[in-house]
């Protein structure tokens, strides 16, 4: 009764707070940040603040149009198994959450005309990846495949978007894809259940609770391997005092994902395992970003 009030008559806050939850704030700032910390690594030192603005909006449109979509594509599933959903809750329309998806989607596009054409090639690769994955694959073991095929292009974009390049780009791809499977598990865990009840077969569900809580660590610790071992092999060169904390850091915070798995196993608090979720995003952000300040301290910028 309550939903069919709502969707007869729609109060403007209803509508907005309809809208911010269909843009899915949580993940979506996360993905903000990270593109924020990467275009301002790449800008350094001369700071060009309406190319950088132009590079973070862009990236948010995309992002917030995924979200939409994603929500507008799973609108008869989360009909029966996720209620609580702007679109089963009446707070925003299917056809309003599909117009607002692909308006995002052209806003995009006409953020990065004025910069690097290479930017836009390289958001279009992003957006088809994930529209790809709100279309099915997110249903199929190949949802972390998506992840691990996008999450690198997001300092790749930041870097080129703005016309400039590092070395390290190459090397982002393997420890960008496990960082990216390891984002895509973790985002799965709260709705696990709910995921193997509707019939989804995500990586998630197939590996099951206990094997996915283990393999995001070991995900990001392998990461951490290969960047250290880039680093002592001269491969790539970064300065050991940002780098060595950074790998620290990233490997404490791995331990701590394993006391996470008695608390988040089958039977747990979906609360539980979003915090756990925080904790590996927060993870790859502190690696990654760690990586890219050592790799251009070493160039010779001064941080």
């Amino acid at each position: 009764m309550f939903c069919m009030e709502i969707a007869r008559k729609r109060r403007l806050t209803a509508m907005a707070r309809g809208f911010f939850l269909l843009s899915h704030p949580g993940p979506v700032l996360f993905h903000i940040v990270a593109v924020t910390i990467f275009a301002l690594l790449a800008a350094w030192p001369t700071f060009v603040w309406s190319t950088i603005a132009l590079v973070v909006a862009a990236h948010a449109a995309m992002q917030i149009s995924i979200a939409m979509l994603n929500d507008y594509c799973d609108r008869k599933a989360d009909a029966q198994v996720k209620k609580t959903k702007p679109i089963p809750l009446g707070l925003v329309r299917p056809r309003e959450a599909l117009v607002a998806g692909l308006a995002m989607i052209v806003l995009m596009v006409l953020l990065l005309l004025p910069l690097n054409p290479l930017g836009l090639l390289v958001s279009l690769i992003y957006l088809a990846l994930g529209q790809a994955y709100n279309l099915g694959l997110k249903s199929t073991p190949l949802s972390g495949v998506m992840f691990a095929l996008a999450i690198p292009l997001v300092p790749v974009y930041a870097y080129v978007a703005q016309g400039r390049t590092l070395p390290m780009l190459f090397w982002l791809i393997p420890v960008g894809a496990l960082l990216g499977i390891a984002l895509n598990l973790a985002n799965s865990l709260p709705d696990i259940e709910e995921d193997a009840e509707a019939g989804a077969h995500t990586l998630a569900v197939v590996l099951g609770i206990r094997r996915t809580l283990l393999a995001c660590p070991i995900l990001i610790a392998l990461s951490a391997i290969i960047i250290a071992s880039l680093t002592g092999l001269h491969i790539v060169e970064a300065q050991l005092w940002i780098l060595v904390p950074t790998l620290v850091l990233a490997l404490l915070a791995c331990g701590a994902m394993l006391l996470f798995r008695q608390a988040g196993q089958a039977g747990g608090k979906p609360e539980i395992r979003k915090r756990y979720f925080y904790l590996v995003v927060f993870t790859c952000l502190v690696l990654a970003g760690g990586w890219f300040m050592g790799v251009i301290g070493a160039m010779g910028a001064t941080f």
